[in-house]
């Protein structure tokens, strides 16, 4: 996939699709920035709206015939109000198109784009939105649009191409990290994802980026009581992958925690059966903290990031974990399990353990950890808590880079819910604020370390239909905000 900036006559393009922006204005569509449309289509657009079906709705894409115009086809994408036209309206209006358009080889952008914000927001939305997963498809599949040119007048500017570089470099890490959230769980296992990983970092070709594996035997000797416990219920044992760039002369280190539980059935303390074949998604986490660490290290930004993949296979079986045993985490805190399916908190506490000896100067972590996330926040806005410092960058890095997390509470009341009778504490408590309850159980392994935990249990999986830029299956969530908060850290 390519992206170029052009300032050419959008109706001379020789594309197969040229793509323009319809939004709401006064209760009618009107048509964006269309003075290169030959006349009596523009007319016959504004007076067959209504039949076409155009509303300028966000989500909304139409094909009309390209009468006058070079390329194949014209496609209209909705923006929204008209008086509210932000860059992650553009976003998800350029998204929605080359979504759309998947088969097509070609595609032209004429969105608003006329300074950096808009330019930024139209090349990401574009590439984010050619996305097609067809690894296990035996028929003929539509590819991901191939060739995508936004129109711009801001084609020789140094910083709008700078733009489209990282652009095209944050799409390939949300690409990637949807790749293995969609991937099988028979073919993504602990083992498997590590050797993905060892060959996604050769693959980067970054000379300061390096990647290390523990397997069963180092893990069961270093005391990750966490991975060992999950795992052993099946005959694919855990991983903890260390993923480290490490630019010279750092202005910062950030440490990154992922939950990579490559298919969840709840162990022993089994889940329904509805709904099981999603848990295949339960590595969302660790994915995004890989193809975070890799974007830093390929965009070569001066802050040290080191990403930790807790990988293991939660399943039933005679070896498996019973509620009651007791585990010792790293670093010898106890913990009575008392719900085998309250098992990524296990191994994300054995992941911030060894995140925080290394000193870093803030511990991150995300997780598709709790379904009370989904009850909270339902299945597009994720969830922040942690520091309270911490929690506000977060916050401020997803806003910036469209992604939506809420900030939530760790109440200090909810720790006594996780006392246990034989052990220093229980891996559940109360029912009711079970997101914030897993929040407050993970605090007690991150020390006095500046630290967030993100809980994206419904983001990072899209079981309903698509829209904007997001695909149905792995949405790649979590990296643009981690990767933002990280180019906000180099630049301090």
């Amino acid at each position: 996939m390519t992206l170029s900036l052009t300032s050419k006559d959008p109706a001379r393009l020789s594309v197969d699709a040229v793509v323009l922006g319809v939004a709401q204005q006064d209760g009618s569509p009107t048509l964006l920035d269309a003075g290169w449309l030959p006349k009596d289509l523009r007319t016959a657009l504004t007076k067959d709206a209504a039949a076409l079906g155009l509303t300028g709705a966000p989500d909304e894409v139409r094909r009309v015939p390209a009468t006058g115009l070079s390329a194949g086809v014209l496609v209209l994408t909705g923006v929204g109000a008209a008086d509210a036209i932000t860059s992650e309206a553009l976003r998800r209006a350029a998204g929605a198109a080359t979504r759309e358009l998947a088969g097509t080889a070609s595609v032209a952008l004429a969105l608003p784009a006329d300074d950096l914000a808009s330019v930024t927001a139209v090349a990401e939305g574009a590439l984010l939105g050619a996305y097609a997963y067809t690894r296990y498809r035996t028929a003929e599949a539509k590819p991901a649009v191939d060739r995508i040119e936004v129109v711009t007048s801001r084609t020789r500017d140094g910083s709008a191409k700078e733009a489209v570089a990282r652009a095209e470099v944050l799409a390939a890490a949300v690409h990637a990290t949807r790749d293995l959230v969609n991937t099988a769980p028979n073919d993504l296992y602990p083992a498997a994802f590590a050797d993905l990983a060892r060959a996604a970092v050769k693959d980067a070709g970054v000379r300061s980026l390096k990647v290390s594996v523990l397997d069963e035997k180092a893990l069961a000797a270093g005391g990750y009581g966490g991975l060992i416990g999950v795992g052993q219920g099946s005959v694919r044992p855990p991983r903890l992958v260390r993923v480290a760039y490490a630019p010279a002369k750092p202005h910062a280190t950030v440490a990154l925690v992922g939950k990579g539980i490559t298919f969840d059935s709840g162990g022993i303390s089994i889940k329904p059966a509805a709904g099981m074949e999603a848990m295949k998604s339960d590595m969302a986490g660790a994915a995004a903290v890989l193809h975070t660490v890799i974007a830093a290290a390929r965009l070569g930004l001066p802050v040290a990031v080191t990403g930790w993949l807790c990988l293991a296979e939660n399943m039933p079986s005679g070896s498996a974990q019973r509620p009651s045993d007791v585990i010792t985490i790293r670093g010898g805190k106890t913990v009575e399990v008392l719900n085998t399916d309250a098992e990524g908190r296990l191994v994300m506490a054995d992941g911030l353990v060894a995140a925080v000896e290394e000193k870093p100067d803030v511990v991150l972590d995300i997780a598709t950890l709790t379904g009370a996330q989904v009850v909270a926040l339902g299945h597009r806005v994720s969830a922040v808590m942690g520091s309270d410092d911490v929690r506000a960058e977060v916050v401020a890095a997803a806003g910036a880079t469209g992604e939506q997390f809420w900030p939530m509470p760790l109440p200090d009341e909810l720790r006594a819910t996780l006392k246990s009778k034989v052990a220093d504490i229980a891996n559940i408590g109360d029912r009711f604020g079970g997101m914030l309850t897993a929040g407050v159980f993970l605090r007690e392994f991150v020390g006095g370390t500046p630290w967030g935990h993100l809980d994206v249990a419904g983001p990072a999986f899209n079981e309903r239909a698509a829209h904007g830029y997001t695909p149905v299956g792995g949405t790649g969530v979590g990296v643009r905000t981690l990767l933002g908060l990280i180019e906000a850290r180099a630049g301090r």
